[in-house]
């Protein structure tokens, strides 16, 4: 029972700090509208059982101790976190209100962008091999670390869920569409921010 608190407590606590998947989140919502934000929130819950799946199989040891390869996901995450940043910055194209038309992108689109921004995430990294390294003994049942992973899942899907649904009310995205440029600008720096704190950052 420990254990289980300590891991719940631990991505709460993980899953609601700012970071990458939050500014993705906010972005997809308030550009494209609920859907495509929940289905952003979904990738990002997708990208949670990359890190499970290879710490569960030991690889996460490896990582743990392989600089390299921690180095070689941060560059990639925080590559990919400019180039959204980029295109959201240099933004010119108004984005319609009308949301009972076909999304302006796709929902593969919105999946795949929230599954990158966590898969190539060194802090979820981090976070999932010392939960299970530290946190979860060797002698739990495999069913049970399943259940971990598929908790932490979960957790990142409810939570990114509830910001997408907030960023895309009405109220909270009329207000945002009718200062879209400074929007744009803003989140469009916080993900090169990211971005370039995530290159420099030691992991």
């Amino acid at each position: 029972m420990t254990e289980l608190i300590a891991v719940a407590l631990i991505t709460v606590l993980a899953v609601i700090s700012p970071g990458p998947d939050f500014a993705m989140v906010t972005r997809y919502s308030y550009l494209f509208g609920r859907g495509t934000g929940l289905t952003c929130a979904l990738g990002i819950a997708l990208g949670v059982q990359v890190h499970v799946f290879y710490t569960m199989f030991g690889v996460g040891l490896l990582a743990h101790h392989a600089q390299p390869v921690l180095q070689g996901i941060k560059l990639a995450g925080a590559c990919y976190l400019v180039y959204m940043g980029w295109k959201t910055f240099f933004n010119r194209t108004p984005v319609s209100r009308d949301l009972s038309a076909r999304p302006a992108i796709s929902a593969w689109r919105a999946l795949y962008g929230g599954f990158l921004t966590n898969a190539l995430n060194p802090k979820t990294t981090l976070f999932v091999v010392s939960t299970y390294t530290q946190l979860v003994s060797p002698g739990t049942p495999w069913t049970r670390q399943l259940g971990y992973g598929l908790f932490m899942s979960a957790a990142h899907w409810a939570w990114f869920s509830l910001v997408a649904w907030s960023v895309s009310s009405p109220l909270l995205r009329r207000v945002l569409l009718d200062h879209q440029s400074v929007v744009d600008r803003c989140v469009g720096a916080i993900l090169v921010a990211l971005g370039g704190a995530l290159a420099v950052a030691q992991v």
